[in-house]
């Protein structure tokens, strides 16, 4: 029986995440091309003089700094992942794909050194300045990389051909800037002619190898609990948020077993996120009142045509004061924002679990309640 799950969609810092990541790459690479290009009157209009053409590159990488600082805040406020202010920060300390976050945390802080510098140009002098103005020319492809390891539009084709007309766009301002030098000494032009040339196919390579293949967000450093096991498809649920009883918790035979029936009240947050074939729900609450602990919930589904979900994999995990380990089972009956899941634990015991919810779909607040009674061992 194919049943539909009204939930709330992704959250608006989710897309805000994700529009101001695309719209900062393509920002960047307008501002690296300007810096590239600027000096060449060939690359513009003859009655455009160099000031107004610098004034364009400032401009341009200050709304890049702006739209960053709007991509880190969205990224840290949506719950999905588990990334933090220090995290965009401090290269390589996330918990969440660190190599992959770490790179934008680098590419960000090399602007800001840009930007800093460029307000005390005069105290350090130009020359200082301008060595630390080529990182600018650096902080593009590792953002580059940064958003082909951990962007969650890697795959859509739109993002890989906007990538790839980013990086297509910079390699030939490069090798046109080289063909259009009059000093320095021919090898070293030549060579990095060919870095230029060789550079798109070497991202090529590891798009199509790393972000592109089968199991990449296990590789890339993503937390158990946020994977998803299937080639391409939500059909499965993998280590989905086991829950487990928080420290200073009783559990076990020492404490008071915890008495069945009981109904307790919910609160908790929702979090969903597209994968290519459906979506993944994610379900965080809390268990209070007749009952003490943490229920986990997590579901898989396929868009319907008048929307929500069709369900087509779950994982339920119950902890509470009084069970001797974690109960775990999965949803048997969904409609609406309820459902009914029967878990049992490691002793036999089973029991089926109700809960009737109200999701705010801006927020992603859920309040609600419980309701448990031991496993009658039938359909619902």
């Amino acid at each position: 029986m194919t049943v539909s799950l009204a939930v709330a969609g992704p959250s608006a810092y989710w897309y805000l995440a994700r529009g101001t990541g695309a719209v900062s790459l393509v920002l960047l690479t307008a501002s690296v091309l300007l810096g590239v290009l600027g000096s060449m009157r060939v690359a513009f209009a003859p009655r455009w003089p160099r000031f107004a053409v610098d004034q364009v590159h400032r401009d341009v990488s200050l709304l890049v700094i702006a739209l960053l600082v709007v991509h880190i805040v969205t990224s840290v406020l949506d719950s999905f992942a588990p990334i933090g202010l220090i995290d965009s920060v401090v290269p390589f300390s996330s918990s969440y794909r660190p190599l992959w976050l770490g790179l934008g945390a680098l590419s960000f802080d090399m602007l800001l050194a840009i930007v800093a510098t460029s307000l005390i140009r005069r105290r350090v002098g130009y020359p200082a300045w301008r060595g630390i103005h080529w990182l600018a020319y650096a902080s593009w492809p590792v953002a580059v990389l940064h958003g082909l390891g951990t962007g969650s539009d890697v795959k859509a084709t739109w993002m890989l051909a906007l990538t790839a007309v980013c990086v297509l766009a910079v390699m030939t301002a490069t090798v046109v800037r080289i063909a259009g030098a009059s000093r320095g000494p021919t090898t070293v032009r030549a060579g990095a002619a060919a870095l230029a040339v060789l550079a798109p196919l070497g991202i090529a390579v590891f798009a199509l190898a790393g972000p592109l293949a089968t199991g990449w967000a296990r590789r890339a450093g993503t937390p158990a609990n946020l994977l998803v096991r299937g080639s391409g498809s939500a059909a499965g649920i993998v280590g989905s948020a086991t829950a487990s009883p928080r420290p200073g918790t009783p559990a076990g035979p020492a404490a008071d077993k915890l008495k069945l029936p009981f109904t307790a009240r919910l609160t908790g947050t929702i979090t969903q996120t597209q994968e290519p074939n459906g979506a993944i729900v994610d379900l965080a609450l809390r268990v209070s009142g007749d009952a003490r602990g943490e229920l986990r919930v997590r579901l898989a589904g396929a868009p319907l045509a008048g929307g929500g979900l069709s369900m087509t994999g779950s994982q339920v995990d119950l902890s509470a004061v009084g069970l001797a380990s974690v109960m775990q089972g999965t949803i048997v009956a969904l409609q609406g924002q309820s459902f009914l899941a029967r878990v049992s634990d490691t002793t036999g015991s089973s029991a089926d679990l109700r809960a009737d919810l109200k999701i705010d779909g801006q927020t992603g607040a859920v309040s609600g309640t419980l309701s448990a009674q031991p496993s009658s061992g039938s359909g619902p």
